[in-house]
């Protein structure tokens, strides 16, 4: 087993954004609100959470705990993952006024976020079943710093696969790997000793490159950048050589093209899933 780099951060759990909610919050009301203090008289009142957009709902659980940060009680009026149409309402809120407008905006952001994530997540995975294809839409680590615990569940919410969440729970062999190993072949030569239950997955560029990288039995093999003709090419390939392992494509997918992958792949990463997502509008009102 090849040395690795000295830096290893500790693996995260899924359920890690708990520990977020307070750095959100000190991001956006600091030592206070001042404009709810000096506005919004103190009491309790009841809000409601609206999607503005026909979308998947995301989110929900995390704007539940940072509107709890104020003593205020929230409860979703659908679960996440649940598709919503234009003008659903989708939580409502008890407990101060004051902390119900100043947890608005953390809360909301979050839900945006996550809820656009899902819907794209949601929206390809459409695309590629109405082109007949069974590919699983994957994300990717193209995620904003810090909120790639959101970012991937959201992508699950909407039905797609997380994929790794970082560099240290798989082992994925990219171009400059393999320029530095010498070629598919070294590279894979290198992974003996490997601990049980790692999962390996090669990029390749050729078919060629497949043909050679299957012939080593990786779980996944990757297209990256490859025509929808020469990704059909090279699944046929890899496949007549081990049809249990799984292909992936990547690089630039996005809604526009998804569809044409649908039936030469078992995997679709779309980095555009949370590097360029468009958020999902929700308003707050008092009631």
């Amino acid at each position: 087993m090849p040395t690795t780099t000295s830096y290893c951060p500790s693996p995260e759990s899924p359920s890690s954004w708990r520990s977020d909610i307070d750095r959100f919050i000190a991001e956006d009301v600091g030592p206070g609100d001042i404009t709810a203090e000096l506005l919004v008289p103190e009491g309790d009142g009841i809000a409601e959470i609206v999607c503005e957009d026909t979308a998947i709902a995301a989110g929900l659980e995390e704007a539940v705990e940072v509107f709890s940060r104020f003593g205020v009680r929230a409860v979703p009026q659908v679960a996440d993952g649940d598709p919503v149409r234009k003008g659903r309402c989708v939580m409502m809120m008890e407990g101060p006024v004051r902390g119900i407008v100043t947890a608005e905006r953390t809360a909301l952001n979050i839900m945006m976020r996550m809820s656009g994530i899902a819907t794209m997540t949601g929206d390809a995975t459409a695309a590629v079943r109405a082109a007949g294809g069974t590919a699983v839409i994957c994300g990717t680590r193209k995620t904003a710093p810090g909120l790639r615990a959101l970012d991937k569940k959201a992508v699950a919410l909407g039905g797609g696969e997380p994929h790794r969440m970082g560099l240290y729970d798989m082992v994925l062999i990219k171009d400059n790997h393999i320029a530095a190993a010498g070629g598919v072949g070294n590279a894979m030569s290198r992974l003996a000793g490997i601990p049980d239950g790692v999962k390996v997955e090669v990029e390749v560029e050729s078919p060629e490159d497949a043909a050679e990288a299957a012939k080593c039995h990786p779980d996944m093999i990757m297209f990256d950048n490859r025509s929808p003709e020469e990704a059909e090419d090279m699944y046929r390939i890899v496949k007549s050589i081990d049809p249990s392992i799984s292909v992936e494509v990547s690089g630039r997918m996005n809604m526009d093209n998804v569809a044409s992958y649908a039936k030469c792949a078992d995997r679709i990463s779309m980095g555009c899933l949370t590097h360029s997502v468009r958020a999902i509008h929700y308003s707050l009102r008092l009631l």
